[in-house]
This record gives structure tokens, C-alpha cells and sequence, in this order.
């Protein structure tokens, strides 16, 4: 069994690098490497704008999401999260680094 300490440690980025304008890097503190492409995170975005807070169902429609969309701005928030701004003008979600790490192993 994964103790908590291990856990967490999985969780917490040691690296963070946008990769031009569409691409993110993270590479985890247990050596994990994932990559992302700004317009499959875009489709993911957590926020109340593009998931329902009571029902959890997902209001954003992939298909509106252009293939092209780029990575405008990327801040950290706290040391728990990301948020980034978005070519579309989007940019409200915040992405726990529990929940980067989650899509990455999907």
C-alpha cells in the first residue's frame, strides 16, 4: 500500500514548462513526466463556467474547442494549483495539481 507521504509527493510538480504555444510539460517529484495539449485541457476545465457545481455534469461542449487553441498565460496558484489563460479568452479555471496528475494517468 502507497502511504500518504508518497502519495503526495506524487502530486507535487517539480517542473512546470510550456512547450511553445499549445503545450505543457510537468514533470512530477516521482520522476513522471506527462504532457498536455492546450486545447485537451481546455476541454477539461473545472470551473463552474464549464461544469454544473450541482449536478458535476460538464456544460462546455468539446466540439467548441479549436484544435488551435494556444496557452496564453499559465500562473501558479498557491502550491496547489494552475491557472491559465487561454487564447478563446477563457480563463477561469484553476487545475488542482491532484487533478493534472489524475488526467495524465488516463
Amino acid at each position: 500500500m502507497v502511504d500518504i507521504a508518497q502519495r503526495r509527493e506524487a502530486i507535487e510538480p517539480r517542473e512546470i514548462l510550456q512547450e511553445g504555444d499549445a503545450n505543457l510539460r510537468i514533470t512530477w517529484a516521482d520522476g513522471r513526466v506527462c504532457n498536455y495539449k492546450a486545447a485537451a485541457l481546455r476541454r477539461v476545465c473545472p470551473c463552474a463556467q464549464c461544469v454544473n457545481e450541482w449536478t458535476g455534469q460538464r456544460t462546455l461542449k468539446p466540439e467548441v474547442v479549436s484544435d488551435e487553441l494556444e496557452i496564453s498565460d499559465l500562473n501558479i496558484v498557491g502550491r496547489y494549483a494552475l491557472n491559465f489563460r487561454w487564447s478563446d479568452g477563457h480563463e477561469t479555471g484553476i487545475y488542482s495539481f491532484q487533478y493534472l496528475r489524475d488526467i495524465c494517468e488516463q
